[in-house]
C-alpha cells in the first residue's frame, strides 16, 4: 500500500525485499504491529546489494513501512503549523525578556506614594493637607508631562503663524476639530477675499510634516476660486491637543507616532462631513501628498465618501513603499506590538533628498514643526499596512483622479502610481510623470509647473 501524502510504502514482513540499484537512496523501516507507527531504523541501499534489515522482529505479524528519509520533513519544516509555533516561541521569548522592565516605573511610583503616606504628618508632627486624585488622572509615565509641554509649544507656534499671516487676498483661520474618539485636531482654512468661491479643496499633508507648509499652494488655489481646508492628521498632528488614553497609558500627541492610520482615515471622513455641511452646494476635491494621499485613497474607497467627492489629486502617493531592508517587513508586526514607539534609525532611507531645491530643503528641515527624527516602529508598520491594502484594492477606485509623481522619487515608487492609473476603475483619470523630479513635487525647482497642472485639472471639473 502506498500513501501519496507521506510517500510511505507498507508491505507485509514475509515479503521478500528486492535489490535496489539507487546510488544515494536512504530508507527507514518502521515496524507497526498493533499501532500506527513504531521506532524508525535507518537502512542504506548500496548499488547492487540487497536491503539490510534488523533480524530481530518484535512480532511476526508486523508490517514494515519503507519511507524516504527526507520525505515529509521539508514540508513539515515549512508548514503553517511549524511557522505558527516558531512565531509564538519568538514572541513569548521577546515578551519574557521585556517583562521585567515594564513594571519598574510603576513600582517606583508605588514606592513614592507609600513614602508620601508615611510623611503626611510632616517633620514637625503636624498634619499636612494632602490632596489625593484618582490614579487615572495622573500619567504614570515620567515623560507624559514633558510631552504635553512639547506639544503646547508646537501648538502655540502654529497658532502664531496663522495669526501673523496678514495676506490681503486671503483670510487664514484656525479651528479645533474634535474626532469621534475624543481627540482634538488642529485644522485651518484659507479663504479668498475678492474671488468668488467655486469649489472646495481638503488638504492632507505627508508624513512628518504639517498642513501649514502648504500655505503658498493654498493661496494659489484661492486665486482660482477654491476655499482650502487643511487638517493635521492624528499622530502626525503635531499641532493637536493630546489626550491621555487609559488603554495605552500615553498621549496621542507624540510627535510622528501613528498608532493606526485607520484613525486618520476615519478623521478625514468626519472632517469632510463637517466641511460639506458648512459649504452646501459646492463641489469638493481632496488633495493628498505621500502618506496623506494614501489616507485620501482609502477614504474614497468608501462608497459614501465616493458619492460626495468630485475628484482627488494625489502627489507622490504612498501606494508602493519599500523599506531599506526586507527584514523590517518581517519584524515590524512583532516589534510594533511590543515596542510601538521605538525609533529605528536603520529603517530610514538615509541620504535620499526629497527636493532638488536647496532653499526648500533648508526651509523644511529647519522648521520646528517638521519631524526629522528616526521613524517609529508602529508608524512604519502602519504605512506598510495601508500600502498593502491599497495594492489589493486599486480596481475599486472609481472617483475622478489626477496622480502626479517624479520619476526620480526614492521615497515612494512612481511605478506604483502607474499601476494605480492602469488598474483603477475610474473613467476620468490622469497621470503626470515628471522626469527627474523628486518626492516633494510642490517644493521642487519647477513647482509652478506642477501647481499649474493641478489647477488646470481642477478648473476643468467645475
Amino acid at each position: 500500500m502506498i500513501c501519496s501524502i507521506t510517500r510511505t510504502i507498507a508491505i507485509p514482513r514475509e515479503t521478500e525485499i528486492p535489490k535496489f540499484s539507487s546510488k544515494s537512496a536512504r530508507f527507514y523501516v518502521t515496524e507497526a504491529p498493533n499501532r500506527k507507527f513504531c521506532d524508525l531504523k535507518l537502512l542504506t541501499l548500496f548499488p547492487g546489494k540487497p536491503l539490510a534489515m534488523d533480524p530481530s522482529p518484535r512480532s511476526k505479524g508486523a508490517s514494515l513501512i519503507l519511507t524516504s528519509g527526507a520525505s515529509g520533513r521539508v514540508n513539515a519544516l515549512f508548514s503553517l503549523r511549524a511557522l505558527r509555533r516558531l512565531w509564538v516561541t519568538i514572541s513569548a521569548l521577546v515578551l519574557i525578556l521585556l517583562l521585567p522592565f515594564r513594571g519598574r516605573k510603576r513600582a517606583a511610583l508605588i514606592n513614592s506614594s507609600d513614602k508620601v503616606g508615611k510623611d503626611e504628618k510632616g517633620e514637625s508632627g503636624r498634619k499636612v493637607a494632602v490632596v489625593r486624585v484618582p490614579a487615572v488622572m495622573v500619567p504614570w509615565r515620567s515623560g507624559a508631562v514633558a510631552l504635553e509641554q512639547e506639544v503646547a509649544v508646537r501648538r502655540a507656534l502654529a497658532i502664531r503663524r496663522v495669526m501673523q499671516d496678514k495676506d490681503e487676498k486671503t483670510i487664514r483661520e484656525k479651528y479645533l476639530f474634535v474626532t469621534a474618539r475624543g481627540d482634538t485636531l488642529f485644522t485651518q482654512s484659507w479663504i479668498p477675499v475678492s474671488v468668488k468661491v467655486r469649489g472646495l479643496v481638503i488638504l492632507l499633508h505627508g508624513l512628518n510634516e504639517h498642513s501649514g507648509r502648504y500655505g503658498s499652494f493654498a493661496k494659489q488655489l484661492n486665486a482660482n476660486g477654491f476655499k482650502v481646508y487643511g487638517m493635521d492628521w492624528i499622530g502626525l498632528q503635531i499641532l493637536g491637543y493630546p489626550l491621555l488614553r487609559k488603554r495605552h497609558g500615553g498621549s496621542d500627541g507624540l510627535h510622528a507616532y501613528v498608532h493606526s492610520l485607520d484613525d486618520a482615515v476615519a478623521d478625514m471622513k468626519s472632517f469632510l462631513d463637517k466641511v460639506l455641511t458648512e459649504n452646501p452646494g459646492l463641489p469638493c476635491f481632496c488633495f493628498g501628498h505621500s502618506t496623506g494621499a494614501a489616507i485620501v485613497l482609502k477614504a474614497v474607497l468608501d462608497p459614501k465618501v465616493e458619492a460626495r467627492v468630485a475628484g482627488i489629486v494625489l502627489t507622490s502617493p504612498a501606494v508602493g513603499v519599500q523599506p531599506s531592508h526586507p527584514i523590517f517587513v518581517v519584524l515590524a508586526p512583532v516589534v510594533s506590538f511590543l515596542l510601538p514607539r521605538f525609533q529605528v534609525s536603520a529603517a530610514n532611507k538615509k541620504g535620499m533628498p526629497v527636493s532638488r531645491d536647496p532653499e526648500a530643503l533648508e526651509a523644511k528641515y529647519s522648521d520646528p514643526l517638521v519631524y526629522t527624527g528616526a521613524i517609529r516602529v508602529r508608524t512604519g508598520y502602519e504605512i506598510l499596512r495601508i500600502t498593502s491594502f491599497l495594492q489589493q484594492n486599486l480596481q475599486r477606485l472609481r472617483v475622478p483622479f489626477l496622480v502626479l509623481h517624479g520619476t526620480a522619487d526614492t521615497i515612494t515608487d512612481p511605478k506604483s502610481s502607474q499601476k494605480l492609473y492602469e488598474e483603477a476603475s475610474s473613467t476620468d483619470k490622469t497621470i503626470e510623470l515628471y522626469e527627474g523630479f523628486l518626492h516633494d513635487l510642490l517644493f521642487e525647482l519647477e513647482s509652478e509647473a506642477v501647481v499649474n497642472d493641478i489647477i488646470e485639472w481642477l478648473n476643468r471639473r467645475l
